[in-house]
């Protein structure tokens, strides 16, 4: 199991699989052939079918320019390792192909040569929460703990950053009006829900500014801002509206939300390496159900929960969005992809009201739920896995005259 490193990544929006993962990838193959006099590159799959929604062409161009770019779309085609699949090839001055590579954007800004997530070097020795677990209650330490012994104390600066980074964005989106880019000509609602929520009864109040810090977040990262994937840019926005509520009702140092952040990228990592976080693998309970479920986990935390009482509420987060599919509409990152993170972000919090209120004991564990959720995404059809051929994409399509 990877790094947290390869979890928490500071990027521009919309997408990390499908804007993060193919600037990357461009980045390294034109590193790799500087004399090439063009480069043709061929998306399938999701990659093809909601690309120009996510950006992809942007991000591919601009990663290869000056060199001058032909991009082919496929998204009835798939390769053999994931439905992210890229083929590089360079162009001599006649425009004969030579050099080829294959390549997988797999999620949360991971490219990999086999479409496996977790194909790099092993940090983690332990790769199931039920014997991480086992082990911190044997040690009698906290999750966070357990994430230093594995990555050194170096990590603490690395998720200072990412902290720092996070606490930007939702800033930067609290701040911001008008409408977001696009064919929707959405607004952007966080300044407005968050007016509100200070004015609001104590009753709507947690509702209302935790809505409005994962819709700042989210909000940027559709107009394509600086985020944090926290799995992935769709999701970016779950995690740091928590924190940031947290940081104003828990008067504690920055270094607990830190510890936090050690604790949710664990859980995040977990369900990437034991199942995915691609919504175009899995469907959007891989995006969104894992921001909820690494939230959920770290609110516990901070509120004094056990390892047991984190694991419940981690578990409950993932197991209360199994089946949710991945239909962004228009093939872009906004709807329903910004209002999720709102409604996940409430939810992460319930779900750790609910671990506190219990003493952690529950019948499914957070394996299994992971387990479940990666065969859900496996049995759910193609127009359910991102993209843009069903659900509330193709409603919107049905709609709109042609």
């Amino acid at each position: 199991m990877e790094s947290l490193r390869e979890l928490y990544r500071t990027g521009v929006g919309p997408s990390s699989s499908h804007t993060m993962g193919p600037r990357r990838a461009a980045e390294l193959f034109a590193g790799k052939h500087p004399d090439a006099h063009g480069f043709q590159v061929t998306l399938f799959g999701s990659l093809a079918a909601t690309g120009k929604g996510h950006l992809t062409d942007l991000a591919v161009n601009e990663a290869l320019a000056p060199t001058p770019v032909t991009l082919v779309w496929r998204p009835e085609e798939l390769l053999p390792g994931h439905p992210n699949g890229m083929l590089f090839e360079t162009l001599d001055d006649m425009g004969a192909k030579g050099n080829a590579w294959i390549v997988y954007s797999t999620g949360g800004g991971t490219i990999s040569e086999t479409g496996l997530a977790s194909a790099g070097t092993s940090t983690y020795e332990l790769t199931t929460m039920e014997a991480i677990l086992a082990h911190c209650v044997k040690k009698g330490i906290p999750f966070w703990q357990y994430v230093e012994q594995c990555e050194g104390e170096g990590i603490w600066d690395f998720l200072r950053e990412k902290y720092q980074a996070m606490m930007a964005s939702l800033e930067r989106g609290l701040e911001t009006e008008g409408v977001l880019p696009g064919v929707l000509g959405l607004t952007r609602k966080a300044w407005t829900f968050h007016q509100k929520a200070v004015m609001s009864s104590p009753h709507f109040r947690r509702t209302g500014k935790i809505s409005a810090y994962a819709l700042a977040v989210s909000e940027e990262n559709a107009a394509g801002g600086v985020i944090v994937t926290a799995p992935t840019c769709g999701s970016c926005g779950v995690l740091p509206a928590v924190i940031r509520y947290l940081k104003e009702v828990v008067q504690v140092d920055e270094v607990i939300f830190l510890r936090a952040l050690a604790t949710a990228g664990l859980i995040g990592n977990l369900i990437k390496h034991n199942a995915s976080i691609s919504g175009a693998e899995v469907g959007c309970q891989g995006e969104i159900g894992t921001a909820c479920a690494m939230a959920a986990g770290a609110a516990t935390q901070v509120l004094g929960g056990t390892v047991r009482q984190v694991e419940y509420a981690a578990e409950m987060g993932l197991e209360h969005h199994l089946g949710l599919t991945c239909d962004p509409v228009a093939g872009l990152v906004q709807i329903p992809c910004i209002e999720r993170n709102a409604f996940a972000a409430t939810r992460a919090m319930n779900c750790s009201d609910y671990a506190l209120f219990s003493d952690g004991t529950h019948f499914i564990s957070f394996d299994e739920v992971v387990r479940v959720m990666r065969e859900t995404g496996h049995d759910l059809p193609s127009p359910y896995r991102e993209t843009s051929a069903g659900g509330l994409a193709r409603a919107y399509t049905n709609r709109v005259p042609r």
